[in-house]
């Protein structure tokens, strides 16, 4: 820990300190292969594509493009998932969070979980190529490489900035889910973009807050790890003000309304005063009620986002 950081205040909800959730540890040889995708990363992705889509089309577009887009971005996030987890599995062996994994406990093997990874990735191209269209399916991969090579390979164990430059890769699906209506990228999903780009920082620094310990053991530079609290959150509070400020470009950019605008203020607001209030009184448990919210934020933001389009346009 730098010099002068202030220690993160044990949570009452772990003994002796210990901010550890529960991991269920896969058993099943399928159980493992899907653990290697980390469904739950995929879930909060997918969360952002259809509303984006929405958005694209003033409506809701075809189903079946839906589905296609769910499915192709479901696939190419999970191989690049997979592939961070070979990369990765020397230092999960030693994070308590990340033990459980399966290419950790011998579950799968390294070379079988990147056959698959990269298996997934060719058929996420295909099927994005051939039933949406070229672009969306180039913006997928280009998610993967930058995920795999920039972030995983490069940043993740070298620079403090790794969460700060590898987000970009989280804030694609956006770009997928406009391209794949629309065949384009214009100004609105860029602004998307920048939104879940911004986004990605504070989200996962307030997870990181809590598993500082743990990044520390791996020798892994997360900020929190590295940086006192008060650097940390000062900087959590910075990327979320400037990402607040992005959803209210996106308010006339995009020619959302009332719905829209009034929950990105509120909701805005709220991530921004979580992020102050975690300074004020840092513990683990406030950092993980701001980890939880930043995920509330993003779904009830881009379900707000799809109500207003449907409150002018209709479904």
């Amino acid at each position: 820990m730098a010099v002068g950081a202030r220690p993160l205040v044990p949570s009452r909800l772990a003994p002796g300190g210990v901010a550890h959730g529960s991991r269920r540890t896969p058993t099943s040889r399928i159980g493992g292969f899907i653990a290697l995708t980390k469904p739950r990363i995929i879930e909060l992705l997918l969360i952002t594509t259809v509303p984006t889509m929405v958005l694209a089309e003033q409506g809701w577009p075809a189903t079946w493009l839906v589905v296609v887009t769910l499915i192709g971005g479901t696939l190419a996030a999970g191989g690049a998932n997979a592939i961070n987890m070979v990369v990765d599995r020397d230092i999960d062996k030693l994070m308590p969070r990340t033990q459980g994994r399966p290419l950790v406990t011998g579950l799968v093997q390294p070379r079988e979980a990147l056959v698959f990874a990269i298996a997934l990735e060719v058929v996420a191209f295909a099927v994005l190529w051939v039933w949406a269209n070229l672009l969306s399916a180039v913006l997928a991969l280009s998610a993967t490489l930058f995920y795999v090579f920039v972030y995983t390979l490069w940043l993740k164990r070298t620079s403090t900035q790794n969460l700060v430059i590898g987000g970009a890769a989280c804030a694609v699906p956006v770009l997928v889910g406009w391209a794949a209506v629309q065949n384009n990228v214009t100004w609105t999903p860029v602004v998307l973009f920048v939104v879940m780009f911004l986004w990605t920082p504070p989200h996962f620094w307030a997870l990181a807050i809590r598993y500082a310990d743990d990044y520390r053991a791996a020798s892994v530079p997360m900020l929190p790890a590295v940086a006192s609290l008060e650097v940390t959150v000062r900087k959590m509070v910075a990327y979320t003000a400037v990402m607040v400020v992005g959803t209210l470009v996106l308010w006339p950019v995009a020619e959302l309304g009332l719905v829209y605008g009034i929950s990105a203020v509120v909701l805005g607001a709220l991530f921004l005063w979580g992020t102050i209030d975690l300074g004020r009184n840092p513990t683990a448990q406030r950092s993980m009620r701001v980890f939880g919210y930043s995920i509330t934020y993003v779904t009830l933001l881009f379900a707000a986002m799809t109500i207003d389009v449907f409150v002018q346009h209709g479904f």
